[in-house]
């Protein structure tokens, strides 16, 4: 299994009619990548764990996809390095608990979640009346299963590149509002699954029986406002992840795809502020396939969502960019946080290029609007952008994390007393001797995006005339890219841009 340069696909196994999926650049290099072994030794008997030994291999070869969901549970704040074996046990039995609780809760208003089937049309109204057309349900249904998977790449929208799996800028970017479409305009008849998807039962069949039960509980009084907007939610989520990761194998089980459902719309119930747009589904779908238990796999997504998103009144949290990649209003894009520090950076770093792409209208930088909401997810082969994610958090990792989600406030107070600095990632470590720490630094990911853009700079100012022609050319990066040098590249830009932004 170890011998020198192992591809990793075996590990996330493709559909053999999917040819035209982006190669895997990723391979399991001993004495490089984390392996199973190395994890191990990394923790005391009491299961005290050296998250120091750990950063700099990953930093270095990535993690064995064998131990990937575990080591990520470290690197997202799940669990405290400092913490025990016993200590961890209880911590996730109490989550799973937790867990459980909210999916009851949810089941009791919305009784497919948790029945091992999702929907994939509206059931319910704005105002709380259930849909007066069944035929649609029928035919939302059957045009599910009637096509195969497409690439979820075929519909860029242009002049902002904003695409069909993130959403539009703005309020379209949520979930619930789309009505009858899909992604980017694209019909919900594209979505794919099985016609067949549960105990017998079609898809079509499903959004029926729905509907029915919608009625039913309407029947039985006026329903909450929270209740009709997150029901409203549901049939998006649906129609997300019958598209999310159609490619992989993993994805031919009607129960993987109804875990990936259940997921997300308990996040959605719980997270009031966020509920659910459109490219959660990209972000929550590894989850799924790295950790075996339901509960597991929530939580070390609502981890993620933590780094993507932070509420704006969380004054306690300001180690952490405010980065709220999923907060759209109707003013605003729900990453424009991101892009406006990716056009300093690139006025900084390559000031003919950003005055190039204000000179054709591209100022705002919505053309990589995707590539920050939905963590390069399009740009890579599935493995690749796990392999990119966890280099990524462990450059940014601070040894705080845990507390500042547990306990926001001792944590606030402890901040840097006891921790060497030799247990932070090394992008984490620059931020500090810089003293931008203090500041909320940004996030690795827009260097990342800045790094693309540094290395077709000169392809940009040749031959792009208008923003089409920039989402052309950044198109054509995909499955392109290599992981370890992008990271490599944005530690320089980093570095650079922290000693131009001090002059």
């Amino acid at each position: 299994m170890w011998s020198s340069g192992e591809p990793a696909d075996s590990y996330y196994e493709v559909r053999p009619e999917c040819t035209d999926v982006p190669k895997t650049r990723f391979k399991i290099k001993p004495g490089k990548t984390l392996s199973v072994r190395k994890w191990q030794a990394a923790f005391t008997p009491e299961g005290h764990l050296d998250i120091s030994k750990t950063l700099g291999r990953i930093q270095r070869g990535g993690i064995h996809p064998s131990i990937r969901g575990e080591v990520w549970e470290f690197l997202l704040g799940c669990y405290d390095p400092k913490s025990t074996f016993e200590e961890r046990d209880e911590i996730r039995q109490r989550r799973r608990v937790e867990y459980a609780s909210w999916k009851e809760e949810c089941r009791e208003k919305f009784p497919i979640v948790g029945s091992g089937k999702f929907i994939t049309a509206p059931v319910i109204t704005e105002d709380g009346q259930s849909v007066q057309e069944p035929l649609y349900l029928l035919e939302a249904g059957n045009n599910a299963a009637a096509e195969p998977p497409k690439d979820r790449d075929a519909a860029e929208t242009g002049e902002t590149g904003e695409t069909d799996d993130t959403g539009e800028a703005g309020e379209e970017g949520k979930a619930g509002e789309a009505g009858e479409e899909g992604e980017a305009g694209e019909p919900a008849s594209t979505a794919v699954v099985g016609e067949t998807v549960a105990n017998g039962e079609t898809q079509s069949s499903i959004n029926i029986s729905s509907w029915q039960m919608m009625k039913e509980i309407i029947s039985h009084g006026p329903l909450d406002k929270k209740v009709i907007q997150w029901i409203l939610t549901l049939h998006q989520i649906g129609l997300d992840v019958i598209r999310t990761d159609r490619t992989l194998v993993f994805y031919e089980k009607q129960e993987n795809l109804s875990k990936l459902w259940d997921i997300l719309a308990v996040y959605a119930w719980i997270d009031t502020d966020v509920g659910y747009c459109q490219g959660m589904s990209d972000l929550c779908s590894p989850m799924i396939i790295l950790l075996d238990d339901e509960a597991d796999a929530f939580w070390c997504f609502e981890r993620l969502m933590r780094r993507l998103y932070q509420p704006s009144n969380d004054l306690l949290l300001l180690e952490f960019q405010k980065r709220g990649n999923f907060r759209c209003t109707e003013s605003s894009v729900g990453v424009e946080s991101q892009l406006s520090n990716l056009a300093a950076i690139t006025q900084v770093i390559d000031p003919k290029l950003h005055q190039h792409l204000e000179a054709l209208g591209g100022g705002d930088y919505l053309f990589a609007f995707r590539m920050l909401m939905v963590l390069f997810r399009r740009e890579f082969s599935f493995c690749d952008s796990l392999y990119l994610w966890e280099m990524m958090w462990a450059l940014e990792y601070d040894p705080d994390l845990f507390e500042l989600y547990e306990e926001p406030e001792a944590a606030e107070g402890s901040k840097g007393r006891t921790k060497s600095i030799r247990h932070y990632g090394k992008y984490e470590r620059e931020n500090m001797k810089s003293g931008s720490a203090e500041e909320a630094p940004l996030p690795i990911s827009v260097f990342l995006v800045a790094s693309v853009l540094k290395d077709k700079s000169a392809k940009l100012l040749q031959e792009a005339r208008g923003l089409d022609d920039v989402v052309k050319i950044l198109n054509d990066i995909t499955g392109n890219l290599d992981a370890k040098k992008a990271c490599t590249g944005a530690m320089k830009l980093h570095k650079k841009y922290l000693k131009k932004a001090k002059k």
